[in-house]
């Protein structure tokens, strides 16, 4: 017998709690077999995870006892089966439920009375000698149902925190391993990070080190360092990028804040431990442009060597451009859709953990320049023009030294938009290369990167036809 991926000895409220961090999981195809003895929680489990599902806690969800199954109108439509009154196989057949397991969310009772189902999840509930307790054992494929061994970790964690009956709804993930929950209750909600190990370790470090000095990271409510899970603070739903896109005007007013914080925050010497983002760092990190984009988009022997100097050339130029200013603390991921405009007005940060130590213009260039998105000309001169008021930097110096930062930093995002599509499987970040090049080709003409401009102009753009070439050699 295979070993579990988990075991849970659960109350009524963990058993819920679970069902309920395991339903956003589902999706089309999934089949959860709900194995255990009469009284054991089964058709509990499943009316918490319907329930969920259907974002809807009062929804009515009878036991399928008598009519052998009930289905729900849901995306994907949920069919819940109880067998124990099943006579004949045929019965299953007429029903549909063999049909509809492809297309659906299956939780099936009782589903010794029927054939195997190949890739099901099975959950094997049993009574405890605690009549408050029952025992869930979690089988399946370890890697199709890691994600249910995860569902079950956090709802051990939400239920340590306070937060077993919150309702939980699936708010974000980004090209990492990072997602992000919402929990509800009572008009309270809270949002769950899970993470790593790893990831949480900085993570945390960040955010102490960022409130201790005044400004808006999340509120930390709780955390397991270990399994890599925390809840905190919900800032709510108005990213920055949502908000300037409702309201064009706003955008201006919102740089310059941005920008007085930024210049806030390199009034500081940099938090411990951070790596260093100089001269060196920066060449090996752009790297990622001559090792991805030019074959993919097939560049001739020309140009590949060229994109092979552009690492060395950044060396030379960050030593010429800013290496006289001492690094400052840069929260490096920083752009229109990592910062919330709080109900209260505040400039909340989130996605801090891979803070580096570099050049104080280094954050700027990054929300001004965003490869995402576009800015008004005049927002992003009123920002610089703020943040060099705040700092009394040399101006010329700066705007050179932010040409750079900001080539750089596109140089390496064309790269990393290319591995995701042809490493990863991900093609969606190529509707963005189009305006990330255009970046690229105003930072590099500034006249202090003459020869960086030189390599780049030897580089196939990302023409519509590139990005189909490009396209055409993405992972499946």
């Amino acid at each position: 017998m295979a070993a579990a991926l988990l075991t849970l000895t659960a109350d009524a409220a963990l058993t819920a709690a679970f069902a309920r961090a395991l339903a956003p999981e589902l999706g089309a195809g999934d089949t959860l077999l709900l194995d255990g003895p009469v009284g054991a929680g089964k058709s509990y489990f499943a009316r918490a995870l319907i329930r969920a599902r259907l974002a809807n806690p009062a929804e009515d969800v009878p036991s399928p006892t008598f009519t052998l199954v009930q289905t729900y109108d849901g995306t994907p439509p949920i069919w819940h089966a109880d067998l124990y009154r099943l006579t004949d196989w045929a019965e299953i057949e007429e029903l549909g439920l063999i049909d509809a397991l492809p297309d659906s969310i299956a939780l099936i009772e009782w589903p010794d009375r029927m054939e195997a189902v190949p890739g099901a999840l099975t959950l094997r509930l049993s009574n405890d000698p605690d009549r408050d307790l029952r025992r869930i054992k979690i089988l399946g494929d370890p890697l199709r149902w890691a994600r249910a061994r995860r569902a079950g970790e956090r709802a051990v964690f939400t239920q340590a925190a306070g937060w077993a009956g919150a309702r939980v709804a699936f708010l974000a993930g980004d090209a990492s391993a990072r997602r992000y929950f919402r929990l509800e209750r009572d008009g309270e909600t809270a949002v769950l990070m899970d993470a790593d190990a790893a990831t949480l370790a900085p993570y945390l470090a960040m955010t102490d080190w960022l409130r201790t000095r005044g400004f808006d990271a999340p509120r930390v409510l709780a955390a397991d360092r270990e399994r890599g899970l925390a809840l905190i603070e919900d800032f709510g739903d108005a990213q920055l990028a949502r908000v300037i896109e409702a309201d064009p005007a706003c955008a201006q007013p919102l740089m310059e804040r941005i920008a007085a914080m930024l210049a806030q925050l390199a009034s500081f010497p940099p938090a411990p431990g951070l790596l260093h983002l100089d001269g060196p760092e920066m060449a090996r990190q752009v790297g990622m442009f001559a090792d991805y984009y030019p074959d993919a988009a097939g560049a001739d022997a020309e140009a590949m060597a060229a994109a092979a100097q552009i690492a060395p050339t950044v060396v030379r130029l960050h030593a010429q451009l800013c290496a006289d200013l001492p690094p400052v603390t840069s929260l490096r991921d920083f752009h229109a859709e990592n910062l919330i405009l709080t109900p209260d007005d505040r400039l909340g940060l989130l996605d801090f953990q891979d803070a580096v130590a570099t050049h104080p213009g280094y954050d700027l260039v990054s929300v001004l320049h965003d490869a995402r998105r576009s800015l008004p000309p005049e927002a992003e001169e009123a920002a610089i023009a703020r943040f060099l008021a705040e700092t009394g930097l040399d101006p010329d110096r700066f705007r050179a030294a932010f040409a750079l930062l900001g080539a750089q930093r596109n140089l390496r995002i064309m790269g990393i938009f290319t591995r995701l599509c042809i490493r990863d499987g991900k093609p969606r970040y190529l509707s963005f290369m189009p305006h990330t090049w255009a970046l690229i080709g105003r930072e590099v003409a500034h006249p202090a990167l003459a020869d960086l401009a030189a390599l780049v102009a030897r580089q196939p753009g990302p023409t519509p036809e590139i990005l189909e070439r490009i396209r055409s050699r993405c992972r499946p």
